[in-house]
């Protein structure tokens, strides 16, 4: 496994290697050991998550704050997505900062998100299967988020605005500026 440090503070792109043959692969993705030495500490994960999103779906960019903040090991299984995080942490270096990167296709990347950052993506092709490992759970009271459009991040999501869809819960989200 190789980790790529990103503009991010703490976030890191990780690429494993697959061993193909007439058969297909084989891979390990993730092994416990080798991702909290490259990380530089230990993470806990307590929970997988799994989405699926038709194209042009936005979903984010989320995130759980206080004691319920959560890192996040994404990856996309099948399908392609563009995937975001944004660091929110206010004593940051790199607050403000975003990490854009396409996963899935070639199926051989993850993407960590340490706690203190905002996430999302968008599903570039006609469907897609998104898979995430938290370190904490998920608590109703403490999510929080910022609008997919926000103006002073100004992401390009790589949809067009005609064939967008977010849901009105993620439309009524705040801008960055005001968090």
């Amino acid at each position: 496994m190789k980790f790529y440090k990103t503009e991010i503070d703490g976030c890191y792109i990780i690429e494993y290697n697959a061993i193909v043959d007439n058969r297909g692969f084989f891979s390990v993705p993730y092994n416990r050991d080798v991702f909290n030495e490259k990380i530089g500490r230990e993470v806990n994960f307590v929970q997988d998550n799994l989405s699926s999103s038709h194209y042009g779906v936005i979903r984010g960019l989320h995130f759980q704050t206080d004691e319920f903040e959560q890192a996040k090991l994404v990856t996309c299984v099948w399908g392609r997505v563009l995937d975001v995080a944004v660091d929110i942490r206010k004593d940051s270096p790199t607050y403000g900062n975003y990490v854009q990167i396409e996963l899935g296709g070639t199926w051989n990347k993850h993407l960590f998100v340490p706690r203190g950052c905002a996430h999302g993506f968008s599903t570039l092709s006609d469907g897609a299967i998104f898979q995430y490992k938290v370190d904490n759970h998920y608590n109703k009271e403490s999510e929080g988020g910022i609008i997919y459009d926000d103006k002073t991040l100004n992401i390009d999501w790589k949809i067009p605005e005609d064939r967008v869809i977010v849901s009105q819960k993620d439309k009524e989200l705040p801008t960055f500026l005001s968090l």
